[in-house]
């Protein structure tokens, strides 16, 4: 294996990046190729070696005879740059196996079209003399990605790394140096993304670490909507040729005049169960592009099954859609559409591509094992239309019919076997009435109402890839415009389950508390937990829009993107959750003195909003665990004769222990306090005192949530309820806080110092505050890593 490695490291990849492709046999096999066929095998400079790696992991399968080609033009240096490299891909994809038009070709791809330093800051200072209000505004929050997709869109050839520096250089000119208000969000996406460089101390090597224009822009691997006529798309036949699903030009033309050109993409969730953060990413992938490309994302309610639907849950998606900060283009059901989507199926049958079937269930099941077709799939065009009229007007018995696309039985993808178009079902829809008996299946319904709604892309995860080649095959059946189809990954995470089944039955069995139980991954869950939108939409934007499957994402990362932003935005406060009485002997019983304490670690010292007071008194209270009767040396907290400083307040040494009934529980501690702060001890305790003599602090309730399964991926386990952590939800009935924790209001946000995060949860009462634990302080998850 030194052998290709080391070839590799000759066309200038860095070595973690060589080594991760040996991994992979596809991707080595056609990395030697590539390199072979351009004749570098002695080697060649980077900028031409991370090219000649894109070839080999993306260059178009139906089009490997002009690979040399393109080869030719890499290493001569006439195509140089991603943008250049994606248009070749995109020409010789349409393209396929037939000759190749030289000069289209070039054309197409910039050939000899020297973009020059002035054309690019003049360009750059254009834009930025449009967006200078915005870009003021925002300051350095400014969409560094937005900026590069506009100087791209006018001039499409420019050296993306130039264009990187400009952009950066006119940002310091027109803003100056970051101040503390600028927040240091863009250097922790730094750390969310490093460069794929291991040597990062090179100087040499600091330009090659200008972020790709997919990580400044995620969305910008989707091609414009008037790019909708190549294939991209084929659907290979058992007895037929192979269909290359696009749009023809009239079609295409006349989407275009409907949509004015937009970019329009839908969120389609079925209304049977809570939005888990599964669904923020799909969130993320359809609303974020239509808003990128100033579109619009319709909310499309899939209510196919009529016995699933409930008003609640379509009531919890538009509520958490809004919640997530997103704003629907349209509200829409698949059911608006249940006349058109009828017509079409009769159009469907007279084409000779559906027909009226009897099998049952379990038949069908088997013939496809068998790959065999029904003995109804050649029935007359005439008799299959007259069964489909009677099945909508009621004259068949549940189960006895379902109208079936005739596909192809000898394919081999499962999801072209004849797929069920209609089934019967005696039930009044939610939404419809009860005008319909027949309903259309997703299979059916999904791609048609795609192209009714002009969607432009059609974006969903990739268990759904299968499911491309029945897409097209129907849209092309009825000659209907195909949208762009494209999956992603699901989000997997670790240490919960987020399939609908596993969640209802968590849900209705009461292993919890309710769809909004903070300890499960639904959206309504991690509100009331505490994590706000905006940390989950970074989490999700910081993983990418990647095509990797099967990848579990650690927990810990999404905590540390909450904990991130809560360390700006939660206010500090202090609550003990196991109190120990302190007596303090040197303090009259009624003295209460008032201390100022921080909301926030910077507070400037002129700013009374920054501050809050807290009594203290002769009796305060520390966490149990903060006393020991043995000290030692790793031991900051108090014991018998040593001293630490309350927070905010004073230092106190320990002179008394006083024990229970069985002399070895710590019932009382008696300290003396240093009311000039002469003394300086290491260990800072949190604290809560008395409000008054004699009167107990204010009691709160704490709920510590943790992680709800043992194992990291349970989804997988046989017995995956067994898994089920005991300690997931700890109850702390009795917690003291300070006074001014009595004004807190449901979802306010605090950090219980020393303790973790914490918001108010809306079970709280006028007479008794309770919390709930966000996440701890402790942060075990290095940026960078899943």
């Amino acid at each position: 294996m030194a052998e290709p490695v080391e070839l590799f490291l000759k066309i200038g990849l860095d070595e973690r990046t060589a080594k991760n492709t040996i991994a992979n046999n596809k991707v080595t096999t056609n990395l030697l190729s590539v390199i072979n066929e351009a004749g570098v095998t002695d080697g060649c400079d980077r900028s031409t070696g991370n090219l000649l790696y894109t070839v080999a992991t993306k260059f178009p399968a139906n089009a490997l005879v002009h690979r040399p080609k393109l080869l030719e033009y890499i290493v001569s240096s006439k195509i140089k740059t991603p943008a250049q490299l994606e248009a070749a891909f995109a020409f010789v994809t349409i393209t396929g196996s037939e000759n190749l038009d030289i000069n289209k070709f070039e054309e197409a791809c910039g050939v000899g079209i020297e973009v020059s330093l002035e054309d690019i800051e003049r360009t750059v200072d254009e834009i930025f003399e449009e967006k200078k209000s915005a870009i003021i505004e925002q300051r350095y929050r400014t969409n560094v990605g937005d900026l590069f997709a506009h100087v791209r869109k006018k001039q499409s050839w420019a050296d993306p790394k130039i264009v990187k520096q400009l952009i950066d250089s006119k940002l310091y000119a027109l803003l100056g140096e970051k101040t503390a208000a600028d927040n240091e969000k863009p250097v922790k996406k730094k750390k969310e993304k490093p460069a794929k460089v291991e040597d990062k101390g090179t100087t040499k090597e600091a330009p090659e670490a200008v972020p790709s224009e997919e990580e400044l822009n995620p969305y910008s691997i989707f091609p414009a909507p008037e790019e909708n006529y190549k294939v991209h798309t084929e659907v290979f036949f058992s007895d037929r040729p192979v269909l290359r699903a696009c749009n023809s030009k009239a079609i295409l033309e006349k989407h275009l005049k409907t949509t004015g050109g937009k970019v329009l993409t839908r969120f389609p969730p079925e209304p049977n169960g809570y939005l888990h953060i599964g669904h923020a990413k799909a969130m993320f992938v359809d609303f974020g592009l239509a808003k990128d490309r100033g579109g619009g994302c319709y909310l499309r309610f899939d209510d196919t099954n009529p016995e699933a639907e409930k008003k609640e849950y379509i009531d919890h998606i538009e509520e958490i859609v809004g919640w997530m900060g997103w704003k629907p283009f349209k509200i829409t059901y698949t059911s608006d559409y249940f006349q058109e989507l009828y017509d079409l199926a009769v159009e469907l049958i007279r084409r000779g591509h559906a027909y009226v079937d009897h099998q049952t269930g379990d038949e069908i099941k088997e013939y496809r094992e068998k790959k065999m077709n029904s003995p109804w799939r050649d029935r007359p065009i005439s008799e299959s239309l007259e069964l489909f009229k009677k099945m909508k007007e009621g004259g068949i018995p549940e189960g006895e019919a379902t109208l079936r696309m005739k596909q192809d039985m000898q394919s081999d993808n499962g999801n072209m076997y004849d797929l069920i178009a209609y089934r019967i079902k005696f039930t009044p829809h939610p939404h419809a009435g009860d005008k319909w008996c027949i309903y259309p299946s997703y299979d059916y319904a999904h791609c048609i109402v795609d192209s009714l709604e002009n969607i432009t892309h059609s974006l969903c995860t990739l268990e759904f890839e299968t499911r491309r080649a029945s897409y097209y095959w129907l849209l092309d059946a009825l000659s209907l415009y195909q949208p762009y189809v494209w999956e992603y990954s699901r989000l997997n995470i670790t240490n919960t389950v987020m399939s609908k089944r596993k969640l209802n039955r968590l849900v209705t069995e009461n292993y919890v508390d309710g769809w909004d139980d903070p300890r499960l991954m639904t959206l309504a869950g991690l509100r009331r937990r505490g994590v706000t939108s905006t940390a989950i939409n970074t989490f999700v934007r910081g993983i990418g829009i990647t095509r990797s499957d099967g990848s579990m994402i650690r927990l810990e990362r999404l905590e540390y993107h909450v904990r991130e932003e809560l360390n700006k935005t939660a206010s500090r406060t202090m609550v003990v959750l196991h109190p120990l009485k302190v007596v303090i002997t040197n303090l009259e019983a009624s003295s209460v003195i008032d201390l100022d304490a921080k909301k926030w670690p910077d507070a400037p010292n002129d700013d009374a909003s920054s501050y809050y007071k807290v009594p203290f008194s002769n009796v305060v209270y520390i966490e149990q665990t903060d006393f020991r009767l043995k000290d030692s040396k790793d031991y900051y907290g108090l014991a018998p004769g040593k001293t630490v400083l309350l927070r905010y307040a004073f230092p106190i040494k320990c002179t008394e222990v006083v024990l229970s009934e069985d002399k070895t529980t710590v019932s009382e501690i008696r300290a003396e306090y240093d009311p000039d702060k002469k003394t300086k001890p290491k260990g800072v305790l949190h604290w809560v005192a008395e409000p008054s003599p004699g009167v107990d602090p204010l009691k709160v309730e704490v709920r510590l949530f943790d992680k709800l399964f043992k194992s990291e991926n349970p989804g997988e386990l046989d017995n995956w309820l067994d898994d089920l952590n005991p300690e997931s939800k700890v109850v702390i009935p009795c917690a003291y806080g300070v006074p001014s924790l009595k004004f807190a209001e449901v979802e306010d946000k605090f950090q219980f110092e020393r303790l973790g995060y914490f918001v108010a949860d809306k079970d709280s009462t006028p007479e008794k505050l309770i919390f709930n634990r966000i996440v701890t302080l402790r942060d075990t998850y290095k940026p960078g890593s899943k």
